[in-house]
C-alpha cells in the first residue's frame, strides 16, 4: 500500500504495551506483540504528520527489555520523519516509579509531566497527566492552573481551530477491569466541556474502543495498541456507549482536519492480522455543532 504522507493527518494510540503473565491469567492474549509490531508498521506506512502516544508505552517503564522493541519502532517513525509525543501512563510509574519516569523521558524529551501542549496544522493537541497519586498536590495545582491558562491561550489564538484534550486514564468507560476515572472526571472535563474548541477527547488504559457524548462533546476511548482486550459491561443510561457495534480487539485513531470539520477514523487489525483497515469514521463540525456523520 501506498505512503499517505498527509498534512493534516494526525495519529494517535494508546496501551501498547506487552502483557505481563500475571494480567494472561484472566484475560486472553491474542498475538499481542505482533499487533503492536503491525500497528507501530501501519502507522509508518501513513506518515502522519505527528503520533501521539497516551500512555502504558510499554508494560514496565524501568525495564531495557520492554524498551527494546520499542525503540525500534520509535527510531522507524522518526528515521520517516514523524515525530512522536507520549504521555504517562500507570506502566511507566509502576515498580520502579523514578528509573521509569527516567527511561520515558528520555525516549520522549518535550514531555512535561504536569501537561504540554503540541500544535500540528490548526490543531492543538493537550496532553494531560492522570496519574494523580504518583504526583505531588503541588504539581497537581501547577497542572490544573497549566491546563486552564492553555484552554484559554488556545481559544484566544486565532491560528487554532480545533483543540483534542488527552489523558491516560479514561473519564469514561465501561470496561470491566478498570472502571471510571472520577479524578479526570473531576479535573479535566469542567473546561474541556467549557471550552468551545476543545471539540475530542481521547484517552486509553481501558484497553478498548469506546465512544460517548458527554456535554454535547466526544470522548473516545482507544485503548488498542496491544495491550489485552478487556470486557465490557452493559451501558448505562448515563454511560451509553454510541459505538456498541464496533468492538475492535487492536486499533489505532486518526484524526484529519477538513475545511469545517475534524474526521475522526479508528483503524482495526483484520483478524487473520492482514492489514489494518478503516473500522470507524466520525465528522465532527467545528465549535458548536456536534456528530455529523458516521460511517463503519
Amino acid at each position: 500500500m501506498p505512503s499517505n504522507n498527509d498534512s493534516t493527518e494526525i495519529a494517535f494510540a494508546s496501551d501498547t504495551q506487552a502483557p505481563m503473565f500475571v494480567e494472561t491469567l484472566w484475560l486472553k492474549a491474542n498475538n499481542n506483540r505482533t499487533a503492536t509490531r503491525l500497528l507501530f508498521s501501519d502507522v509508518a506506512r501513513r506518515r502522519p504528520q505527528a503520533l501521539f502516544l497516551l500512555g502504558d508505552v510499554v508494560n514496565l517503564g524501568y525495564s531495557n527489555a520492554q524498551w527494546r522493541p520499542m525503540d525500534r519502532y520509535l527510531t522507524s517513525l522518526r528515521d520517516r520523519g514523524v515525530p512522536v509525543h507520549a504521555i504517562l501512563g500507570n506502566h511507566e510509574v509502576m515498580g520502579r516509579a523514578a528509573a521509569g519516569e527516567r527511561k520515558f523521558q528520555q525516549r520522549f524529551p518535550e514531555h512535561v509531566r504536569t501537561g504540554y501542549v503540541q500544535v500540528v496544522d490548526s490543531v492543538a493537541v493537550v496532553l494531560l497527566n492522570s496519574n494523580f497519586k504518583a504526583m505531588t498536590a503541588n504539581e497537581d495545582s501547577v497542572q490544573q492552573r497549566w491546563y486552564t491558562d492553555a484552554l484559554q491561550a488556545l481559544q484566544d489564538d486565532p491560528s487554532v481551530q480545533y483543540i483534542v484534550v488527552s489523558c491516560h486514564h479514561s473519564p469514561y468507560t465501561n470496561s470491566k477491569i478498570v472502571g471510571v476515572s472520577h479524578a479526570v472526571q473531576q479535573r479535566f472535563v469542567p473546561a474541556f466541556l467549557k471550552t468551545s474548541k476543545c471539540r475530542l477527547f481521547l484517552s486509553g488504559h481501558s484497553h478498548n474502543y469506546e465512544h460517548f457524548h458527554v456535554g454535547g462533546k466526544d470522548f473516545m476511548v482507544i485503548g488498542g495498541g496491544g495491550g489485552l482486550h478487556q470486557p465490557l459491561r452493559a451501558g448505562t443510561e448515563d454511560l451509553s456507549d454510541v459505538a456498541t457495534d464496533y468492538k475492535p480487539q487492536f486499533h489505532y485513531l486518526t484524526v484529519k482536519r477538513a475545511k469545517d470539520h475534524l474526521v475522526v477514523t479508528s483503524h482495526q487489525l483484520t483478524g487473520d492480522f492482514s492489514t489494518f483497515e478503516d473500522g470507524r469514521t466520525v465528522a465532527i463540525r467545528h465549535e458548536e455543532e456536534k456528530v455529523l456523520v458516521v460511517s463503519k
